[in-house]
């Protein structure tokens, strides 16, 4: 063994994500030595539904750190840190048998209980209680639609957990949820750091029933015999409870002192910047989720990102196939900033921030003859960044002072979504290297944990930036006269949204049989 291999001075970034899950090994320097990822199917049996086998998660979770490790040497793991999708939601029984599928982020199946709630008159305070917005994605609404819609099933659950909390369990033996994703259960007294008891009441869960709540940065001293097997690794590892998804991406691109908000564009997308106390706006329109006790960040993630353009490909481009995205937007730019007066609200996915609504559709406004697919596809990349910006609106009226953005994500390595997105939110946008920032932030945490570096605040000397991107004049004046009109259009078809869904059950979307 050389002197070099017996330092255990590498640490695993575990993300367990919405269709894979990804294991990078850090050393505290930033260096990335490896990194693994496997993938699991999302399951929709029914309309509204998004499920997943928790089985399979586990699996793919043993499989990339198993990978990782034999790459940079099992003897140099100092431990492992964990970063997770958050929202989910499954039933156990009492050996901590799976009694429900996994019920993800995206499963609107509660979305009548989270328009009831929402409009109550406990709705917003719940909101600025917990941090976690009223909306079918909530662990909150979801456990009240198992309450009314399958009470047996609800009753004889013995623990309500999160996917991170069942790895967990098989992984070190111990049934915990740490402050970050319990933030984002609905179900979290964020000003406290304990249970909500109108939470549980509305819920019908007890403490009990739910996972110890834990600090982000405790470690859990050791791996069960099954997971040392599964991944290679001693059955002394040490294991950092680790944080959301949400919260470790800021912190993975260097996001994590007040003003400094950090973008992400992927499939969907997100702004969120960090604070050092709770705070949730007065409409209820931002998210709060904490990192650690003293570290937060406050925004809000929109369902429809990436995949608004690569909806619109398919139907305006379809001779563009998968990995011609940069063909795809040179089309988009060439029409010119506006689109020609052509407004696409991107809510092909329903949305979340700052409305919170599983109602809205996707829609194009101000559409003429005059108007070509080049319109109609900028409109798109367009009508993601205004959404942004709204995001970004929410977050200034919840007293934040957002003064710097760092942005990535995969579709943010093209030139045209920065610098529509830099005009969008009026500000410069600084454009980080790589794109491992939950992975890596959870690696952060992990090291700062186990003593490996002495502050997480050191990432702003790991995170180089690659480009910086101004707002252009003319762009600018452009979004700033366009997004008070589109913030005005969900207001003004919340009627048209609300009777297209009572109309939707007779309106099926299945194409006629040719004769």
């Amino acid at each position: 063994m050389t002197a070099e291999a017996a330092v255990r001075n590498v640490v695993i970034g575990l993300d367990l994500g919405t269709t894979s899950t990804k294991a990078v090994a850090f050393t505290p320097d930033g260096s990335q030595l490896a990194q693994a990822s496997h993938g699991y199917e999302l399951q929709t049996p029914h309309p509204g539904f998004a499920v997943q086998d928790p089985h399979q998660i586990l699996a793919a979770a043993y499989r990339a750190v198993a990978d990782v490790a034999r790459e940079v040497g099992a003897e140099r793991v100092r431990g492992i840190s964990f970063s997770s999708a958050m929202h989910s939601l499954m039933g156990l029984g009492p050996l901590y048998e799976p009694m429900t599928p996994v019920i993800t982020w995206g499963d609107t199946r509660a979305a009548i209980q989270a328009e009831r709630l929402r409009a109550g008159v406990s709705g917003l305070a719940l909101h600025r209680r917990t941090g976690t917005p009223i909306h079918p994605m909530s662990p909150l609404t979801k456990l009240i639609w198992f309450r009314e819609m399958e009470p047996k099933l609800h009753e004889s659950v013995a623990f309500w957990v999160g996917i991170k909390d069942w790895v967990l369990v098989h992984m070190c033996g111990a049934l915990v949820i740490d402050h970050s994703l319990a933030s984002g259960t609905g179900l979290m007294d964020i000003h406290q750091l304990d249970w909500d008891a109108e939470a549980l009441a509305l819920a019908g869960v007890s403490p009990e029933q739910l996972p110890e709540l834990v600090r982000t940065r405790d470690v859990l001293p050791g791996i069960t015999a099954e997971a040392a097997e599964a991944m290679g690794l001693p059955e002394s590892l040490e294991v950092v409870v680790g944080a959301g998804d949400g919260p470790l991406a800021n912190l993975g691109v260097g996001a994590v002192r007040p003003g400094v908000a950090a973008c992400s564009i992927g499939t969907s997308g997100a702004l969120r910047v960090g604070v050092d106390r709770p705070a949730v706006d007065p409409q209820g329109g931002v998210f709060c989720y904490a990192l650690t006790e003293d570290r937060w960040v406050v925004g809000g993630a929109i369902n429809n990102g990436g995949a608004t353009l690569g909806w619109a490909r398919g139907i305006f481009a379809p001779e563009l196939g998968e990995g011609r995205e940069a063909e795809l937007l040179a089309l988009a730019a060439r029409a010119q900033p506006g689109s020609g007066g052509l407004i696409m609200l991107p809510y092909l996915l329903s949305e979340r921030a700052p409305h919170w609504s599983a109602l809205p559709t996707g829609a194009y406004l101000g559409l003429t003859r005059g108007h070509r697919r080049e319109h109609l596809l900028r409109a798109s990349v367009e009508g993601v960044c205004l959404q942004l910006a709204l995001v970004l609106q929410s977050m200034r009226a919840a007293g934040l002072d957002v003064t710097h953005v760092r942005a990535t994500g995969g579709v943010t390595r093209n030139d045209l979504w920065r610098g529509i997105l830099a005009s969008a939110l009026g500000m410069t946008v600084d454009f980080a290297e790589g794109q491992e920032g939950s992975s890596f932030g959870a690696a952060l945490l992990g090291m700062e944990a186990l003593g490996l570096i002495d502050s997480i605040d050191i990432v702003d000397e790991l995170i180089p930036v690659e480009d910086s991107v101004r707002p252009e004049p003319r762009a600018l004046a452009v979004y700033s006269q366009l997004l008070p009109v589109f913030a005005e259009l969900y207001t003004h078809l919340v009627p048209t949204f609300s009777s297209l869904r009572r109309l939707a059950p007779s309106l099926p979307l299945d194409l006629s049989e040719e004769e």
